[in-house]
């Protein structure tokens, strides 16, 4: 207790007093796959700078954002005069992550995505993977992200996917299934302007094509399309989340911003943008309220190429599979989480939910948002299965139910919470 008193009085002075004490070395201990080299690089805290308790804790709540780290501490000890040794103690996770999917497509066929990434590639917290899906399409990612690799503060990032998928497209009461191929290439910068601001900005290449299938189109709809486009992408991202284990406590936002050219009559230059913010506070000793409000517009073409989804796996659990499409979207989720069982890695988590969406119509107006035919509300519940020894690795599953007229229900499965 006494010693707890002592280090305790020596960080607040150190805080008050800083050219007075002085960090001596910092040493890392529990590193095994992580490079000790890329984790000191992340630190703002550095060897000879001055003890500072508001610093470390900064330092600790970065670490534990990466997902090479499961949990993180700080101790400091005395070395000699005014210098004094800090040691950062870290759990790894295992960070080498397969994907395996199945579900049912729209036409009641089988399909299945595999994959796999790690999440630390060579001991660097890049990650790097890919996957091959299969819905009666053959379909292919590659994801290279390093947001270090430069140096403290500057990362890149690749993306590479060809996607084909059998999608509805909504033309007033008439619906018709088109093949929809995006083949993309995307490079963006990555920038750290201090352990709770990030920047990500750059472009994407692509190439969207849609081909018709069946269903009902008007004469003057395309049964073709064919189009080279440009993307130019901006993300901001305040965090400041603590993360304990399975337990996550405090506010972030992201803001993603996209304008996108194209040169046909049916889809014009539009820009899109949405925010999501998330906020997050223990109950007690096993509970967790999580919340997420999306917020998002873009130009208001009134297209069936409507850039906002309906969507099960997206926002509300239960609605089914691109439902609908919209030019803006308002979407809140909100659960409660509770431990219902943790013995050593394993963990069972069961979650009360309710979601709430509304949408723009396309070309439509903001009225759109409040009538009635365009709000959703569904609620459920569900199970959460995790090996708090590896990143991310929650196995989710929900049973939404619609509250709203004529609304569904059904269960919805994935890989990690949901939000």
């Amino acid at each position: 207790m006494i010693r707890i008193i002592v280090i305790a009085f020596l960080l607040i002075g150190g805080t008050l007093f800083s050219q007075e004490n002085k960090i001596e070395e910092i040493i890392i201990k529990g590193a095994k796959k992580t490079k000790i080299y890329e984790l000191k690089k992340l630190l703002t805290s550095k060897k000879g700078k001055a003890l500072d308790s508001v610093l470390l804790s900064d330092d600790i709540a970065r670490l534990k954002r990466l997902p090479a780290i499961s949990h993180a501490y700080y101790q400091v000890y005395h070395s000699h005069e005014n210098k004094y040794n800090v040691f950062v103690n870290v759990e790894e996770n295992f960070t080498i992550i397969p994907e395996v999917n199945f579900w049912t497509t729209t036409n009641k066929k089988l399909a299945y995505k595999v994959g796999i990434s790690d999440y630390n590639f060579l001991g660097r917290n890049i990650a790097f993977g890919g996957f091959y899906q299969y819905n009666g399409f053959n379909s292919y990612g590659i994801n290279f992200r390093a947001p270090s690799l430069f140096s403290r503060k500057w990362g890149i990032a690749f993306h590479h996917q060809n996607w084909i998928s059998e999608e509805p497209l909504y033309f007033g009461n008439q619906t018709a299934n088109y093949r929809y191929q995006n083949i993309s290439y995307e490079t963006l910068a990555l920038y750290q302007i201090n352990n709770k601001h990030q920047l990500q900005f750059g472009i994407n290449f692509f190439k969207e094509k849609y081909d018709y299938l069946s269903g009902d189109v008007a004469n003057n709809v395309p049964q073709t399309l064919d189009e080279n486009k440009k993307l130019l992408k901006l993300i901001y991202t305040f965090d400041n989340l603590d993360y304990y284990y399975q337990y996550i406590s405090g506010f972030k936002s992201q803001f993603y911003g996209q304008y996108v050219t194209s040169e046909n009559e049916y889809q014009d230059d539009f820009l899109i943008f949405w925010n999501d913010f998330f906020y997050y506070k223990r109950l007690g000793d096993k509970g967790n309220w999580a919340n997420r409000l999306r917020v998002g517009l873009s130009s208001n073409a009134n297209t069936p190429f409507a850039p906002f989804a309906l969507d099960n796996n997206v926002n509300l659990r239960g609605v089914g599979i691109l439902v609908d499409r919209g030019t803006g979207s308002i979407v809140w989720n909100t659960e409660y989480r509770h431990t219902l069982y943790e013995k050593k890695w394993f963990i069972l988590q069961g979650n009360v939910f309710t979601d709430f969406g509304t949408w723009r119509n396309p070309g439509g107006n903001f009225s759109d948002f409040v009538d009635s035919d365009n709000v959703r509300i569904y609620s459920g519940v569900g199970l959460r299965f995790i090996n708090k020894k590896i990143f991310n690795a929650v196995f989710r599953i929900d049973y939404g139910y619609g509250l709203t007229k004529g609304a569904s229900r059904g269960f919805v499965f994935g890989i990690g919470q949901y939000f």
